[in-house]
């Protein structure tokens, strides 16, 4: 099958025939072919049709993704992706949008009202069809992209067992890392930080609730933006935390970050959060972009952050001497004053939030799931534990049942704390005191086996700051241990997306340290 006759199967609509014996025909005569056509291209050179697009991506996805590494980062590809990708090239009037005939994947707590579904990764959520599409997802069709598919995710984003194996899904199973197939990829937007990772897509989107963006996508060596919450509409998405949750970009370079990152913004009535943006957010974030962005940048260290490992605290001290280098005017220490102040506020807070929010949105679903509540879904993974319940429980759901409603004086507390703390007392009120542009951290530690028995076991993380305050945090990849990436995260005030924009372009152009996986199977 060539190029010509899949023009014409699209053009026509035969899709079906296109993905159950055509598509399959030509991923076999292609194999690897594509690869250099594709292999780490970012956005501006993606000047093909998307219909050529769609399948050179398509096919890599069947060679690395379902075959070869077998990384299974991809849940469940776009039935209609060839559809709408030959649409796009047949639409010669008007504007082009920022991500025309761009492929992009999103994670499966991400809502399409399309012939995919939605689900969390949970089998209690299996053929749930949403009853629209999640604002971001209108912004995506809004901006000329091309869904491919959605990625596997740490079931329920991660919240809800206290020993659970990041990237691991009852409906999807385990995603790996794909620079060393036996490391962990994080998550919980594991599959999405693989996909961009291992040239899967162009870009994708990630959620996080505490971490769910940036860890996966320093452990897989990409960049990863959490915005400040209410930049990106989280209308529906599958939900931990009405304060603290936000989807995000993630993608190979900051540049195709920032691309991403201004088609998605906007207000929506569904999410109350977005109002706060109305006048934040730019629809070009690229014109931030500055190669000396770090030229008298004022750049607080962290250094309670920044003990991780022996080496990979000495690629973070050569990363700050780049820095310097640079240009950049080091505060060093210059340490949040409430670091380790929080108690378990955060994690109150996030089992008020899981039961309300997940409660609201299950109950918007179609009448025919039999999963309407959370009380549902612990049900629904007792009865069916062997599937479910295989190498972890659910613990932080059962807790959040036990919870009352958001008038209560435990939430009401424990959301006041976490914000004074993370907020006036913390971010701000070091970067008051320096007179800071951002602070830098390393954004975790070498990635870990992956163990379905014990649980995640690592190095931590440094997002928890920025997530509690709802403000912006940027990782970039710092360098390598044992052939494992390393990312450095800048993160700032409320809406200073631009500045750190800035600073990390800057600092990708200088230390140029992304580099592409090879797969290994294993480094002992």
């Amino acid at each position: 099958m060539n190029r010509r006759e899949l023009l014409r199967l699209a053009a026509v609509g035969g899709v079906a025939s296109l993905l159950n014996s055509g598509c399959t025909k030509y991923m076999q005569e292609n194999s690897g072919s594509t690869r250099s056509a594709i292999e780490e291209a970012d956005i501006s050179k993606l000047q093909k049709s998307a219909l050529d697009n769609t399948m050179d991506y398509l096919t890599r996805i069947h060679e690395i993704d379902k075959r070869g590494p077998t990384l299974n980062s991809v849940i469940e590809l776009n039935p209609d992706a060839h559809y709408d990708a030959a649409k796009l090239d047949g639409a010669t009037k008007g504007p082009r949008g920022p991500l025309h005939g761009v492929p992009v994947l999103i994670k499966d707590n991400i809502d399409t009202h399309d012939r995919m579904t939605t689900t969390a990764g949970s089998l209690a959520l299996a053929g749930s069809i949403a009853p629209c599409d999640a604002f971001i997802v209108q912004k995506l069709r809004e901006a000329g992209a091309v869904i491919l598919g959605k990625t596997n995710l740490s079931e329920w984003a991660n919240f809800r067992g206290s020993r659970s194996t990041s990237g691991w899904s009852g409906r999807g199973g385990l995603t790996k890392n794909p620079y060393v197939l036996d490391r962990n990829p994080s998550g919980s937007s594991s599959g999405s930080a693989t996909a961009v990772s291992a040239n899967l897509c162009a870009v994708a989107i990630g959620t996080e609730t505490d971490g769910s963006i940036v860890s996966p996508a320093t452990q897989c060596g990409i960049v990863g933006i959490k915005p400040t919450v209410g930049l990106w509409s989280r209308s529906g998405i599958i939900p931990i935390s009405s304060t603290q949750d936000t989807p995000g970009p993630m993608a190979r370079t900051v540049r195709d970050a920032a691309i991403l990152l201004g088609a998605l913004i906007g207000v929506d009535d569904r999410d109350p959060a977005t109002q706060a943006s109305r006048d934040k957010g730019h629809r070009d974030y690229t014109q931030f972009l500055d190669a000396n962005g770090l030229k008298g940048a004022r750049i607080g260290v962290v250094r309670k952050m920044f003990k991780v490992t022996p080496r990979a605290d000495l690629v973070m001290e050569k990363t700050l001497e780049i820095l310097k280098q640079q240009g950049a005017v080091l505060v060093d220490p210059a340490d949040i004053p409430s670091l380790g102040k929080f108690g378990d506020a955060e994690y109150q807070l996030m089992l008020y939030e899981i039961k309300a929010g997940l409660n609201a949105y299950l109950a918007g679903l179609s009448s025919s799931l039999s999963v309407r509540t959370l009380k549902d879904v612990i049900d629904f993974n007792e009865k069916n534990s062997e599937s479910e319940l295989k190498w972890f429980g659910q613990e932080h759901f059962l807790k959040a049942q036990e919870c009352g409603p958001l008038t209560d004086q435990k939430y009401t507390d424990a959301v006041e704390k976490c914000r004074k703390l993370s907020r006036q007392e913390g971010i701000d009120a070091i970067m008051d005191k320096e007179k800071l542009d951002a602070l830098v951290a390393p954004t975790g530690g070498v990635a870990g086996k992956t163990d379905l028995i014990y649980g995640d076991h690592g190095a931590g993380g440094t997002s928890s700051m920025a997530a509690m305050a709802g403000y912006p945090n940027i990782t970039a990849p710092a360098g390598q241990v044992y052939g494992l990436p390393l990312g450095m995260s800048f993160f700032g005030r409320a809406w200073s997306e631009p500045l750190l924009l800035k600073i990390a372009y800057a600092f990708e152009q200088a230390t140029k340290a992304r580099i592409t996986p090879q797969f290994i199977p294993s480094i002992g």
